[in-house]
């Protein structure tokens, strides 16, 4: 991790006076720092690929597997539409500005008074979910009430797993504050620990427990722990470490209020409809559950190393010029986004279409994982790939309106999009069961997307660079050659069960570098450059 903290006049640290401005740091370009963030967000998908080819050997995609996923889940979800999703998108902007125009006093004020609020709010949270957790089990599963011991057993999970949302969320106030002052490699590890804890939890403590699934349960638990503990010690070399302290009436926490109340809707819609994809999908044979969660897993992984990666840095990026009144270098910056987007989101849903079975079977097609789950979880992965590009640009399209303190017009956008999920949803699932489900989020996304796109171009802030035309068929050029490519080449998947593990991985690792190498040596060869993607923060 190269990005550490270096002091100077502007940041905050020991040569500073409270009543310095709290200048934020100009440390690169958006592509430096978006491949920062894309590298260390890579390993930790890659050790959390580990960590499901562990649980799916150990759990399968029966009834202990389908109560964990449910019991993480939960917390999980509220983790991204508290910490990464609303809170993260109101916070932000806010503490820019502080950051920009205000002294380091007032910012560390700032600080002390969101740590505080935060920590009460959430620890009152997590009290009465762990109290009510039988009824969050029913609410969030009602399909398990037919199978009392999995309802019972999921349940005694949640009381594990959701004190994690209070450490998560504390850790990505820490983050948040990390990122505003460019030190992005840091929160972008933190998640690798909550693999590592996993994988040593299905290691070690499964071994001891009446159910294999709780020791997982306790791996969350410690997880939450050791990614805060992780965190404080860098945000003390910026000398920014909290000491928090509930002040509802700060006028920077009353504004973060005031901007997150909405932002918790809106921001979060795409996670809400995964939530109903599980609630309804408990409904359906056991097994469904478990077939939504690898399928989505993977959709996760070029998500979360470039989606989330670039919405991670444009955030604060935005936010600054927002706050610079800097509205030319905005526009460019949203223009750079939706570009990195494209260039990566579309080979990737291609490519998970294309190596659906054989991205599963090299994974988790060992122990309890059958040919049938395979089958299965591709359909869902096949669904929720179409979706990919449309989950990237909601990434980057909705700080186009958090950096300008706009939460309002993507709560309208998010309710738009989830009625039309439910209606979907009741529409797909008959015909189609669980991969009706993700068909239906994937469709939803392209309608939240385009709507927020249409927004910021109506209200002039997304003003489209030169060079369009002829950069969409550079990509989509790419991509047939890519995807002709894997569809010739690529063995029949039912070959790929008969084969030993290194075996599997070795074929898909030639098949993924192939195709990637084939892309980018059209695009190469069509003219895009890599210096035609740099654009300082």
């Amino acid at each position: 991790m190269s990005d550490q903290p270096t002091s100077s006049a502007n940041e905050p640290g020991a040569q500073a006076t409270a009543a310095e401005p709290a200048t934020l740091p100009s440390r690169g370009g958006l592509l430096r720092s978006g491949l920062v963030v894309s590298t260390m967000t890579l390993l930790s998908r890659v050790l959390g690929l580990l960590r499901d080819v562990v649980i799916a050997a150990l759990l399968g995609a029966g009834s202990g597997a389908d109560a964990f996923f449910v019991a993480f889940k939960i917390p999980n979800f509220m983790r991204r539409l508290f910490a990464e999703g609303a809170f993260n998108q109101a916070f932000v902007p806010v503490l820019s500005e502080y950051a920009t125009q205000r002294t380091r006093a007032e910012v560390r004020e700032l600080l002390d008074a969101v740590s505080g609020g935060l920590s009460v709010v959430l620890a009152l949270i997590t009290a009465l979910a762990i109290v009510a957790a039988p009824w969050l089990a029913w609410l969030f599963a009602p399909g398990f009430k037919a199978d009392p011991g999995k309802l019972a057993l999921t349940a005694e999970m949640l009381r594990l797993t959701f004190p994690y949302l209070l450490l998560i969320s504390l850790t990505a106030f820490a983050g948040s504050v990390l990122n505003t002052w460019e030190r992005f490699a840091i929160p972008a590890f933190t998640p690798v620990l909550l693999n590592l804890c996993l994988i040593g939890s299905a290691l070690w403590l499964t071994p001891l427990m009446s159910d294999p699934a709780l020791g997982l349960a306790w791996g969350v638990l410690i997880a939450g722990a050791a990614q805060l503990l992780f965190q404080l010690p860098f945000l003390a070399r910026l000398g920014l470490t909290p000491r928090p302290w509930p002040r509802f009436r700060h006028p920077g926490v009353r504004r973060i209020l005031r901007l997150m109340v909405p932002a918790l809707f809106g921001v979060s819609v795409s996670q809400i409809n995964l939530l109903l994809d599980t609630v309804l999908a408990s409904f359906l044979v056991s097994g469904s559950v478990s077939w939504l969660y690898y399928s989505d897993r993977l959709v996760e992984l070029p998500l979360g190393v470039f989606g989330i990666a670039i919405a991670t840095v444009i955030l604060p990026a935005l936010s600054k010029r927002h706050a610079e009144q800097s509205s030319e270098h905005f526009a460019r910056m949203l223009d750079w986004a939706l570009r990195m987007v494209l260039l990566i989101g579309l080979p990737a849903a291609l490519a998970l279409i294309l190596l659906a079975e054989p991205l599963l079977v090299s994974l988790f097609h060992y122990g309890a994982m059958t040919d049938h789950d395979v089958v299965m979880a591709a359909r869902s992965l096949r669904a929720y790939a179409l979706g990919l590009l449309a989950f990237m640009l909601i990434k980057v399209l909705a700080p186009g309106y958090f950096a300008r303190q706009d939460t309002k017009t993507p709560v309208k956008i998010g309710i738009v999009a989830m009625f039309a999920n439910m209606a979907l949803n009741l529409a797909l699932i008959v015909p189609l069961a669980h991969a009706g489900l993700a068909l239906a989020t994937a469709l939803s996304a392209f309608l939240n997307a385009g709507l927020l796109g249409f927004g910021l171009r109506r209200q002039g802030v997304l003003r489209f660079q030169p060079g369009w035309g002829r950069y969409a068929v550079q990509v989509v050029g790419g991509c047939l050659l890519m995807g002709a490519g894997l569809w010739w080449l690529t063995p029949d998947w039912h070959l790929w069960v008969a084969w030993g593990a290194p075996r599997r991985v070795a074929i898909l690792l030639a098949l993924v570098i192939g195709g990637a190498a084939a892309y980018f040596i059209w695009l190469a060869l069509s003219g895009v450059r890599l210096r035609h993607f740099r654009l300082r923060g």
